[in-house]
């Protein structure tokens, strides 16, 4: 009896228990790997595969974010570009409308200076005029006082008036000449 017990209770001599736990842990298996496993195994290829999907749709967000980017500098060259043109511009227009208000200045100096020079020139033609006439009288009343004869005579009167004022424009004339040569 004691071989029958070293026999019942040897562990490398598989007994019905031995049999009964590998035929229910393959049921097991079978059970797991046919039920279970198949959908565990699906959701984490659908969970791979959405995160293969956001890693794409990451990368050409991060692709359209970096076109943006780019595009965004590019317009804000552009605008800088514009920008400098434009002070450009204005800065030429500026030019140019200082130099015509000072053309239009010189002109209307020019203009107002030719204006007081014909305004002068009229005065002056009117001062000589009312002088002659004067001067005329003058003459004429000591040229009367001194020959003791009457001028009466208008052609006689108006040809002495212009001789004696003649006369003095030349002396005056004289004067300036001696004047001038005598200050170089």
């Amino acid at each position: 009896m004691p071989t029958t017990t070293l026999a019942a209770s040897n562990f490398l001599v598989p007994n019905g228990t031995f049999i009964v736990e590998v035929f229910a842990f393959a049921i097991i298996l079978y059970v797991l790997a046919r039920w279970i496993i198949p959908p565990i195994n699906k959701s984490l290829a659908d969970r791979q595969e959405a995160i293969r999907r956001q890693f794409e749709e990451s990368q050409e967000a991060q692709a359209r974010a970096e076109a943006a980017e780019a595009e965004f500098r590019a317009a804000l060259a552009d605008a800088r570009q514009e920008a400098a043109r434009i002070r450009e511009e204005a800065r030429e227009q500026g030019a140019a409308i200082i130099a015509e208000m000072r053309e239009q200045a010189g002109a209307e100096s020019q203009r107002i200076i030719a204006h007081a020079h014909n305004q002068l020139e009229a005065e002056r033609q009117q001062i000589m005029h009312q002088m002659r006439t004067e001067v005329g009288s003058i003459a004429t009343t000591l040229a009367e006082r001194i020959l003791g004869e009457s001028l009466e005579d208008n052609d006689r009167q108006s040809r002495t008036i212009d001789r004696f004022i003649e006369e003095l424009e030349s002396q005056d004339e004289a004067s300036k000449t001696s004047n001038t040569s005598g200050a170089r």
